[in-house]
């Protein structure tokens, strides 16, 4: 197990994360999640060994990680960081790279794990290529690969698809998450993705201004977000005022509501008016103005006209699970 415990960390005398304790199993995946500046690079770091932490501790199981202070060569062996820059040998080709943190006593199987890894990232046509004459993107998969060579038990992922499009991104990432969770490799995965996080982390942390707001199972905290601020790094929210919601006029709050859980009637719920509509494949995302100029978001699987009117449901479940899960936080 994984224990991160920080009571504070500051930076030319300013506090950058504060209160920090949270565990890890083995061969668990977790996201960190949490606005620009949230501090999430910075604990990443601090986990690795490249920042020096006055008041905590680090502990791989029984093994404590020290800390710059303590290593001449940050970071623990059984432990990996892919940083957001890649930090590769621009003059050596693909493979060399990659070969160049294999254990030197394995070099019978050297060829072998490099086609492995490879094959992971998408690279193979690019084995002889110079690193300097890739993409941004490919030089990111060649970073992973890297820090991959020699199988960690931890690794640590900051923003690891950041310069990777679309088009490459989603297969490397279902290959990645699958290759990480069947080597029971334990993750923490720094990122503002969703799609990062969602279909993959079993659990995720959200830090705001250098605290821990959450730590829960992520589909926990989707399908019931503590916060505006949780569920805005899932995508698009909505914050409506109970008394715009006639059943419950008498709460003086207001609820979370994502727009795929408003129904959509022509007859009767909360008035909107149309403001905008955008296609989104699948269906369509509308922006909607509701009594007090209050906006809201809604999908619809047609697209609609500005100024169209239209009346928005929520389901009394959507509605007193939300109220319920605020009462206990």
């Amino acid at each position: 197990m994984l224990k991160v415990h920080i009571d504070s960390f500051c930076y030319k005398s300013k506090t950058i994360l504060e209160d920090i304790s949270f565990e890890v199993d083995k061969g668990t995946h977790v996201a960190l999640m949490g606005e620009s500046g949230s501090g999430k690079s910075t604990l990443l770091k601090i986990v690795y060994g490249l920042l020096h932490v006055d008041k905590g501790s680090i502990f791989w199981g029984e093994k404590q990680a020290l800390g710059p202070n303590f290593n001449l060569v940050p970071g623990e062996s059984y432990m990996k960081y892919l940083s957001q820059s890649f930090d590769l040998m621009p003059f050596t080709t693909v493979e060399e790279n990659i070969g160049e943190h294999l254990s030197v006593f394995e070099r019978e199987t050297h060829e072998q794990r490099i086609q492995e890894l490879l094959e992971l990232i998408e690279l193979e046509a690019y084995a002889k290529t110079k690193v300097k004459n890739l993409s941004g993107g490919q030089q990111q998969r060649v970073a992973l690969a890297r820090v991959l060579a020699q199988e960690p038990e931890v690794l640590l992922l900051d923003e690891p698809f950041g310069h990777i499009d679309n088009f490459k991104r989603n297969s490397l990432r279902r290959k990645l998450f699958h290759y990480l969770k069947e080597k029971e490799i334990t993750v923490i995965t720094a990122s503002h993705d969703p799609n990062d996080v969602l279909p993959y982390a079993e659990r995720t942390i959200i830090l705001e201004k250098g605290k821990i707001i959450a730590n829960a199972k992520t589909k926990k905290l989707y399908r019931n977000p503590p916060s505006y601020y949780t569920a805005s790094l899932f995508g698009e929210v909505n914050q409506v005022p109970m008394k715009l919601l006639k059943a419950y006029v008498e709460i003086d709050r207001s609820v979370l509501i994502y727009p795929h859980e408003f129904q959509v009637s022509d007859t009767s719920g909360l008035r909107v008016v149309v403001r905008n509509s955008y296609f989104k494949g699948k269906h369509f995302l509308n922006e909607g103005e509701a009594e007090d100029q209050i906006v809201l978001f809604f999908n619809t699987p047609k697209q609609l006209q500005k100024g169209d009117a239209v009346f928005l449901n929520v389901s009394l479940e959507t509605i007193n699970a939300r109220l319920q899960k605020e009462h206990t936080h």
